[in-house]
Order: C-alpha cells, then sequence, then structure tokens
C-alpha cells in the first residue's frame, strides 16, 4: 500500500511540456499514441507555471525520484483521477506526456481518464484527437464506459454512439450511459430506442436503466411508451424505492395520466419528500390547486417535513388557479419551516402575481428580493406583460435580462405589436436579425400505436400530409359553421385579417390534432404535447372541437394540462 507520506507535485523541469511531437511521443505494441503537447502550447498555455494544487500521499519506503516522476502505473492513475476532481488541465496535461515518456501510452485506463479530463475541462477537441489514435474496439469495457460517461456530460452524443456501437461487448453500464446520457441531453426518442435495442439483448435492466428512460417517457409525453415500461418494471420485480416511486408519479402526471399518478401514491411509501413532491408538482401541472394543498396538509399527519422544492410546488399550483391569497399565505409559511425563499419562489410568487395582472405589485416584489433577480423572474415580468399590454415593465424587464434570447425579443415585439407599436416592433426584430437571434419555432407532437409524430406550423414533411390537411380543413369549416370566429388578434403582424387566419388555421397542434383523429377511432381520447404556451386561438379552437366530436383532448404546452371537453377546459380559460 502507498500511504504516508505527502507530496506536493512542484512542475518540474522533467514534468513539463515538451512542445515537439518528437520529444512526446511513444510507439509500442504496434500502437503509436501521439501526445497532445503541441496542440497545448497552441493553447496559449504557460506550462512553466506554479505548482499544481494537487497533493498525493505515497509510502514513505518510495524513494524521492520515484515519487517525482510517478512512474508507477497506479500512481499515474491516481494523479489522473485526482486531475479530474479538481478539473486541472495542465497536471493533467503534464501527466499525460509523463504516460508518453515513461512508455503506458497503450494503457486503457489512463488513455479513458486523460480524454474524460480533457472533454470535462471543455478541451473537447484534445479529447477527439486522443480518442482517433486509439481503435474504439481495443478499449476494455471499463474504459470504453468512461469514455462514453465522458463524451455524453459534454454534449458530444456521436462521438458516445460511435464509442459505444464499436464495443464487442456490452454491460448494463454501457446501456445505462448511453440511455442516461441521451436524456440529459434533451434526446429522448434516442433513450427509449436505446432501451428497446437492450431489452433484445441479454443485458438485464436495473433501477438505474428504468429511472432514465422513465423520465424520457415524462417528457415525451409518451403514454403507451409509459404503461409498457411500468409493466416491465413490475414483470422483472424492481423494487419501488422512493425514487423510482417519485419518477412513476412524474411520469404519469406528464402523460395526463393524474389519476394513475394518485394511485401509485396511494400503493407506495411516502416515507420520503421527494415522493410528496412528485406529486404535489403533477397535481400543479394539472391545475388541481386544490388537491395539491390537500397533499400539503396530509404531509404534517404523516411526520413528513416540506422542503424548498415541496413550496414551489404549491405556489406553482396556485399560479395556475389564480389564488393568490393562498400563494401569498404559503409564502409566508415558508419561514415557519425554517425555509427561506430563493430565486425559484420569488419567481413563482412573480409569475402568480403576474397572471393575475398585478403587474405593480410583481415588480415590487422583485425590488424587494434580497438577492439579485436571474433571468428567469424578469422573464415571468415580461411574460405577465405580454399578456397584460404592459410595454413600460415590459421595457425595463428587457433592460434587466443581461443575456437575451429569441423569447424574449418575441414577447417584447409582441407586447409592441399588441398596443399598435409598429414601428418598435420592426426595429426589435432587425435586432434580432443583425444579432443572428433566431425566433424558436413551435412544435407539438402526438403518440400513435407506439411511434410519436411530430409537426411544425405549416408542415407539409408528414407522408400522410394530404390526408392530415384534409381532415383539418374540414375541421375548420365546420368550426366556422358552429360559431367559431379566429382570433386573429394573437397574430401580431400588421397584415390583413385574412392572412392572418390563413396563418392560424395550421398551427403545429392543429396539425397534430388532425393527425389524431385521422389514425384513431371515434370517441378515443387524444393527447398532444407542446413546446411552447398554446396560443389563444388555438385554445379556443380545440373547446369547439372537442364538443363537435364529442371527444376528450388533452394538449400539455409548455405551462400545463388543458383538457378539453364538452365545449369547455380545465384551465378555466387561465392559463
Amino acid at each position: 500500500m502507498l500511504r504516508g507520506v505527502r507530496l506536493r507535485i512542484s512542475s518540474p523541469s522533467s514534468w513539463r511540456l515538451n512542445c515537439t511531437a518528437k520529444a512526446t511521443s511513444f510507439s509500442g505494441g504496434g500502437k503509436h499514441i501521439s501526445a497532445v503537447s503541441g496542440e497545448v502550447s497552441s493553447l496559449g498555455l504557460n506550462t512553466n507555471s506554479s505548482s499544481s494544487p494537487l497533493e498525493f500521499r505515497y509510502s514513505s519506503t518510495v524513494t524521492l525520484h520515484e515519487r517525482t516522476i510517478l512512474s508507477d502505473h497506479e500512481a499515474l492513475f491516481r494523479h489522473l483521477e485526482a486531475c479530474k476532481t479538481f478539473c486541472d488541465f495542465r497536471a493533467a496535461t503534464e501527466t499525460h506526456t509523463k504516460i508518453i515518456k515513461l512508455g503506458y501510452g497503450t494503457y486503457h485506463s489512463l488513455i479513458s481518464s486523460l480524454i474524460s479530463i480533457y472533454a470535462s475541462c471543455g478541451y473537447r477537441n484534445l479529447a477527439r484527437q486522443l480518442l482517433n489514435e486509439i481503435p474504439c474496439s481495443d478499449f476494455d469495457l471499463l474504459s470504453a464506459n468512461l469514455v462514453i460517461t465522458a463524451f455524453m456530460k459534454v454534449g458530444d452524443i456521436n462521438i458516445a454512439k460511435k464509442v459505444f456501437h464499436a464495443m464487442p461487448i456490452h454491460d448494463v453500464v454501457s446501456w445505462n450511459s448511453m440511455i442516461g446520457g441521451c436524456i440529459k441531453n434533451a434526446c429522448f426518442e434516442e433513450a427509449l430506442m436505446f432501451f428497446e435495442k437492450m431489452m433484445s439483448s441479454n443485458i438485464e435492466p436495473d433501477g438505474f436503466t428504468f429511472a432514465s428512460v422513465i423520465t424520457g417517457c415524462a417528457r415525451l409525453g409518451a403514454c403507451s411508451h409509459a404503461k409498457w415500461i411500468h409493466n416491465l418494471m413490475i414483470e422483472k420485480r424492481i423494487e419501488l424505492n422512493y425514487i423510482l416511486g417519485s419518477a412513476l408519479i412524474d411520469m404519469y402526471s406528464k402523460c395526463g395520466r393524474i389519476e394513475t399518478a394518485k394511485e401509485i401514491f396511494r400503493t407506495i411509501q411516502r416515507n420520503d419528500v421527494s415522493v410528496w413532491n412528485a406529486m404535489i408538482n403533477g397535481l400543479a401541472i394539472h391545475g388541481h390547486a386544490s388537491d395539491a394543498i390537500a397533499i400539503f396538509l396530509c404531509m404534517e399527519s404523516e411526520n413528513i417535513s416540506p422542503d424548498s422544492i415541496t413550496f414551489v410546488g404549491i405556489l406553482t399550483a396556485c399560479s395556475h388557479c389564480g389564488l393568490v391569497e393562498e400563494g401569498k399565505r404559503y409564502f409566508e409559511l415558508m419561514r415557519c419551516y425554517s425555509i427561506q425563499p430563493q430565486l425559484e419562489h420569488y419567481g413563482a410568487m412573480v409569475d402568480l402575481l403576474g397572471r393575475a395582472g398585478l403587474l405593480d405589485e410583481a415588480y415590487a416584489i422583485i425590488k424587494a428580493m434580497p438577492m439579485e433577480p436571474d433571468v428567469v423572474i424578469w422573464r415571468a415580468l415580461l411574460s405577465a406583460c405580454r399578456t397584460w399590454r404592459n410595454s413600460h415593465l415590459a421595457e425595463i424587464a428587457m433592460e434587466k435580462i443581461r443575456y437575451l434570447s429569441s423569447g424574449d425579443y418575441v414577447l417584447l415585439s409582441n407586447i409592441y405589436c399588441s398596443v399598435n407599436k409598429w414601428e418598435n416592433a420592426e426595429k426589435l426584430r432587425d435586432t434580432m436579425k443583425k444579432s443572428g437571434v433566431r425566433k424558436n419555432s413551435g412544435k407539438s407532437w402526438i403518440e400513435v400505436a407506439g411511434k410519436i409524430h411530430q409537426f411544425k406550423a405549416s408542415d407539409l414533411s408528414h407522408p400522410e400530409r394530404r390526408a392530415i390537411y384534409k381532415v383539418l380543413e374540414g375541421l375548420i369549416r365546420r368550426t366556422k359553421i358552429e360559431g367559431f370566429s379566429p382570433k386573429v388578434e394573437v397574430v401580431l403582424m400588421d397584415v390583413a385579417d385574412e392572412e392572418k387566419e390563413e396563418n392560424l388555421n395550421y398551427h403545429s397542434e392543429k396539425l397534430a390534432l388532425a393527425y389524431g383523429i385521422l389514425k384513431t377511432s371515434p370517441g378515443m381520447e387524444i393527447k398532444i404535447t407542446k413546446n411552447l404556451r398554446t396560443c389563444l386561438d388555438c385554445h379556443g379552437w380545440m373547446k369547439m372541437v372537442s364538443r363537435i366530436l364529442n371527444r376528450v383532448i388533452i394538449v400539455r404546452d409548455r405551462i400545463r394540462f388543458h383538457r378539453f371537453e364538452g365545449g369547455y377546459c380545465t384551465c378555466g380559460d387561465y392559463w
């Protein structure tokens, strides 16, 4: 065992990078691994800098020379692990040079660790360069898994997939790294595809696998996938701990099955606050504020103390239902549990007051905050300004937002248009063009027969587009006969009403609904997910269609769920 002596690596001259390829390369075993010192030099790093902050313990029996050069393979590996912990890029490159000089350039554990450090420190090109010099199939299982995780963490999904597909064998960690990595990088459909392939292999999923894939189903709102995965968990007798239990509640809530989420909540152990938080947040996004408050009150009887996340859920529920006074009361109640309001709680209060039209009060809360308001809080105020057409406060919010995204520009532009300040809106859009800022496009998707179909406004890419448009145009004619008038005022462009109406007719959620009607039996419930907030025109139109066709239509937008039935929506037209 190496222990007893403490050593500070002082970057002696033998450790400094030599910027020539000749001095920093090693050939052995038929494989050639080039060091990256030349590229490091090109980055402008001073390799003669002061010592590395990393400290290590070594055996008192090892000589000072041996300790200095770290010639032992295990010692080098421990050094790299410390570099990874502290994200010490300079120490890692020095160790890389020593690895090459000492002939360890073909040790997969060292190379995979180096790749991981370079990627996590932001030097992706160096990580890729090092990976390109070793055939992916040469990595052992442990090293390959480490490389996959490293590239997934920095968003290089294609590189991770390349390594995965080149591996001769996979274990459960390999599959979990791919599935979890896809989830973290918002590639939810790919995550489900990898899970399906895993189920076709001889590798059994574990709790970590299910935790990841459940999250993917929740984000997609893929109900049939959700049921399949839940049934698999039952079949394989996966124990429902608090992590998986809360994940299942969240999944069914976000898939529009709030009653199923309630049933799971009633039947599992509820000794962890995360389970209660999942249920409260699920009820909040469905607009069931009274039920969310009832769950909160039950926590006390079961001796579960709420945490800061609990109060975010309660405040969100109050916001979605316009319960201003209740929201204020719960905001004050936090201090009774020794919970100091954080940015998320102030943001929820600004949203609550802003939705209710109390913009001055919302602005007063922002000014009274004990910490600096973040961009999310200013965006909440900006969104409320759009709803209530307050261009003055909107401009204040815009000035406070340091890093403008497309959504911020669009919000202010829409506010100008809503009060007929067309010139201001045009100037703002010119600024967007000059800055290279593009508007986020609205997308809607629907799951039919286990497959997810995605649409954007005026989409012509779907193979069944002719049939979809035929159904949609028939619905548009029928809703007009029944008295529906398009809300042309939501089209914030200085154009004729006919052009505005044309713009409204082919929004992404309308196309998704038309496809759902085309592919499902009469009377079946249709569920649609949208990445943005649904507009006033689509909301009113969906209500009309639900009455005409006598069908339940569920739309989950960026804010909450809308359940349309018999010409009414569960949001009560407050969203």
